[in-house]
């Protein structure tokens, strides 16, 4: 089922448990009624289609129903294909792998995700037009970075860059803008904007992932930060930063960023300014496990320190009561993403299955809220509640009891509604 076919603009559950996005516990038995995209009701009492009227009802026999998730640091385009395919390879081809990646990051049950750097535009466009099915998607565009940061993906044989030269091939594709200076940023920040950024994402500092530059090294000054945060603030919208050090954070921050993508490496100091900031941590579970790419040689390096530090952080978010959101941060390894839902379990480390549950649904959809009149998808998401967008999942059982039901959605996602479209129903 991929959602195309014409479907009935009423859709019925009936006999659910409803884990609403921001509760500790699940409802007693709920009938929702859901009207073209929107919840149009909840009741305790039974919802019958009035006579005549064309419904789709799903008889939910007690299975809990919960908002879609939400994967807030996600890469649509890169995570679909190797660096190497990104680089070398027909771009057409890395577009048809992400499009085949987006329709299965649905059927895992991600209704939405923010895409913290890539070429996403004409993906989002092809999902929102119905041509492919995917998640929602919140684009950032390029990520914006300095020469030598961790968006600098060039060869060493086009250094030095000539006044004049063509763009690199990360830049002419979309993945990376190179920019030095508040004016060259101001204007790379402004392209993102044009071409439908919801909002922009800058390199603070070092990543594992990246050729040059080591964890440790602050990327951009505090003036350059607030050229994209002054370019970013004129359309309604914010910037993320990649930043795992306490540098990097803070020279964000006090340049008015409004979120911090990573942290693993901060100390106490920087959790509590960004507790005064009131700016979000959008925070990943890295650990050395089976779901998270080794990666080799110096950049192993870089990720076993970020691993490190990863409890610390998760410790200081909760001793602090930083606004933190979940994402992934899957990136050029295809054979893992099935392990998405995996890596949300991965949580338990640190959180209570109601907590988590709640962080990538409610939570998150308040991170992505953030953008504001920039939001792609105006409306609420992440909470079943009357009026809100119907993006929802139906689970063979209770996740709060037991989240380890999230890891496998093949099996235990029987329904997968986006939108108020139903792609996949397993009960029908």
């Amino acid at each position: 089922m991929d959602g195309r076919f014409p479907q009935p603009a009423l859709k019925i559950f009936q006999n659910v448990k409803v884990f609403d996005g921001k509760s500790r516990a699940l409802s007693g038995p709920l009938d929702v009624l859901v009207k073209a995209n929107t919840i149009e009701k909840i009741s305790a009492d039974r919802i019958a289609a009035e006579p005549g009227a064309d419904a789709w009802i799903i008889d939910g026999r007690g299975r809990t129903l919960m908002p879609g998730l939400i994967d807030a640091h996600w890469h649509t385009t890169m995570a679909a294909v190797p660096l190497q395919t990104v680089l070398l390879a027909p771009f057409g081809y890395t577009m048809i792998a992400a499009g085949r990646e987006a329709g299965a990051t649905l059927m895992r049950g991600f209704t939405s995700v923010r895409d913290l750097a890539g070429p996403a535009f004409g993906l989002k466009m092809a999902i929102d037009a119905g041509v492919i099915t995917g998640p929602r998607i919140w684009p950032s565009g390029a990520m914006i970075s300095q020469t030598g940061g961790h968006g600098d993906f060039r060869f060493p044989y086009e250094v030095p860059r000539a006044e004049g030269a063509p763009l690199s091939r990360g830049d002419a594709l979309g993945g990376g803008a190179i920019a030095d200076g508040p004016d060259e940023v101001r204007r790379r920040a402004r392209e993102q904007l044009m071409l439908g950024a919801s909002q922009l994402k800058l390199a603070a500092g070092g990543g594992a992932a990246s050729m040059y530059d080591p964890i440790d090294v602050s990327q951009y000054t505090e003036g350059e930060f607030h050229a994209a945060v002054e370019a970013a603030e004129n359309w309604g919208t914010y910037v993320t930063v990649h930043a795992y050090t306490p540098p990097a954070i803070a020279t964000a921050l006090r340049a008015g960023v409004r979120c911090i993508d990573h942290g693993h490496l901060m100390d106490e100091a920087t959790a509590k300014m960004i507790a005064e900031k009131d700016a979000w941590l959008s925070l990943q579970p890295f650990v050395d496990d089976e779901f998270t790419p080794a990666l080799t040689g110096k950049n192993r390096e870089k990720q076993l320190q970020i691993f490190a530090g990863t409890d610390a952080a998760y410790g200081y978010a909760k001793k602090y009561g930083l606004k933190t959101a979940f994402g992934t941060d899957m990136l050029f390894e295809p054979a893992l993403t099935q392990y998405q839902n995996a890596k949300l379990v991965t949580l338990k480390r640190w959180y209570e299955p109601a907590e988590i549950l709640a962080m990538a649904t409610g939570t998150n959809a308040q991170l992505l809220a953030l953008s504001g009149p920039r939001n792609p998808y105006p409306g609420k998401i992440g909470v079943i509640e009357e009026g809100a967008l119907a993006d929802l999942l139906l689970v063979n059982g209770d996740p709060i009891a037991d989240l380890d039901l999230i890891k496998d959605p093949h099996k235990n996602f029987s329904v997968i509604m986006k939108d108020g479209t139903i792609f996949k129903d397993e009960l029908g």
